[in-house]
């Protein structure tokens, strides 16, 4: 069977299933985040234990991500990511009706992991379907899902917060999900290029763990851990600033914020159009750099400057999210699934653990401690990003050399 090619029907049908399931998944993720002061008032905790209610959906979805993904090298790719979407989106509508903070914890976690089925997936899915030049604006597309999903997710629950509670919030994003869950459904091609193996859990195990005799992985994964930590890390405690003098924005607003996700879109598409036309390395590097930039202007105290920065920020996070996690489905060269699955358990540990460090830094230090924070992630994933492109550098030569000797 021949590759899906860019322009060609199934490639729109593909790109759209995986819009709508990445809409699906990423808007019940974050779709408590704005409501993270409601929980902190109606529940009397702090901003760093409400930031739990995200934090441990994250861990276990991190830690879900590593079954799930050798569990679809069995089952297949299609039907462990439409399991995971209707279970998520049944659990988000359930979760409405928790009295209580630690019920709401112990729900939050079973949907992270419902939720793993499609992020565990999602990459090798395209990485074995689609054409290699086409790959790069797939994985966009499929990444704009993700942030859509995100946006609209924390846009939805804090509008029908401040109309209704947050309770009814969950309700009408576990609603919304569902009926995304069945595009999902109907409309994804089965794979064909995917040949499935049998449950033979030692040597999935052994194949999990022999992607770290890959340098170039293991650097990608660490860049996944630090650029979510930096994301979440801002878009936690942004809500806590603006609610508070002299901003004072109501729940609306500040949700309203989270449109910035648009540029997200437009820039994991973008970015990975000229990453595959100039080199993954060089726009990776530049992404970062965006992303630190956008971060220090959020230091500026007036409202609009500010909002700029959250722009730029987001739009230098979501072009490196998609390049790196494009990457890593070219660099694995075996079981795709389980190397995009350890790059996203090592992508959502970075959001569980920066989620909560970051909350002590906003108690201790305010704003500055967030974004001093994001600035030192930001610095380090660029100077490991720098180091992975002096690696990929020396393999394309060395594989040069060889082919030299093979012709001569």
């Amino acid at each position: 069977m021949s590759y899906i090619q860019r322009g060609t029907r199934t490639f729109k049908m593909v790109n759209l299933a995986l819009f709508a399931g990445g809409f699906s998944t990423f808007a019940i993720l974050w779709g408590t985040q704005p409501l993270l002061p409601d929980f902190a008032q109606e529940f009397h905790i702090s901003p760093a234990v409400s930031s739990l209610s995200l934090s441990s959906t994250t861990i276990a979805l991190s830690i879900s991500l590593l079954i799930a993904g050798s569990l679809s090298e069995v089952f297949g790719r299609k039907s462990i990511m439409t399991i995971a979407l209707f279970t998520s989106s049944i659990l988000s509508i359930l979760t409405a009706f928790t009295p209580n903070f630690h019920l709401l914890i112990i729900s939050r976690i079973l949907q992270g992991i419902a939720l793993a089925g499609l992020p565990a997936v999602a990459m090798a899915y395209l990485g074995e379907e689609i054409e290699s030049k086409s790959l790069g604006m797939a994985m966009g597309l499929y990444i704009s899902g993700n942030s859509i999903g995100g946006m609209a997710g924390r846009i939805i629950s804090g509008v029908l917060t401040d109309y209704f509670s947050w309770h009814v919030a969950l309700i009408g994003v576990g609603i919304i999900s569902l009926l995304a869950s069945f595009v999902f459904w109907l409309i994804l091609p089965k794979s064909t290029h995917f040949t499935p193996q049998k449950l033979a859990i030692k040597k999935l195990a052994t194949s999990l763990f022999s992607q770290f005799k890959e340098p170039g992985l293991i650097y990608l994964f660490i860049i996944g851990f630090l650029l979510m930590g930096s994301f979440v890390s801002l878009y936690n405690y942004i809500g806590f600033e603006l609610i508070k003098p002299p901003y004072s924005l109501s729940q609306t607003l500040v949700g309203f914020i989270f449109i910035v996700y648009l540029v997200g879109t437009f820039s994991s598409t973008w970015m990975g159009m000229l990453a595959d036309q100039h080199g993954k390395k060089k726009i990776l590097q530049l992404s970062l750099v965006i992303l630190l930039v956008g971060a220090c202007i959020t230091l500026n105290t007036h409202l609009w400057i500010k909002i700029l920065g959250i722009a730029i920020f987001t739009y230098g996070f979501f072009a490196g999210h998609s390049i790196a996690s494009g990457w890593v489905g070219k660099a694995a060269t075996h079981d795709k699934a389980q190397a995009a699955s350890l790059y996203l358990f090592f992508y959502y540990a970075g959001s569980s653990i920066g989620g909560t460090a970051s909350g002590t830094m906003y108690s201790q230090f305010g704003w500055h401690g967030v974004v001093y924070m994001i600035a030192i992630l930001a610095i380090v994933s660029i100077g490991i990003s720098i180091r992975l492109g002096m690696m990929a550098n020396r393999k394309l030569k060395l594989s040069s050399i060889k082919g030299l000797k093979h012709s001569s």
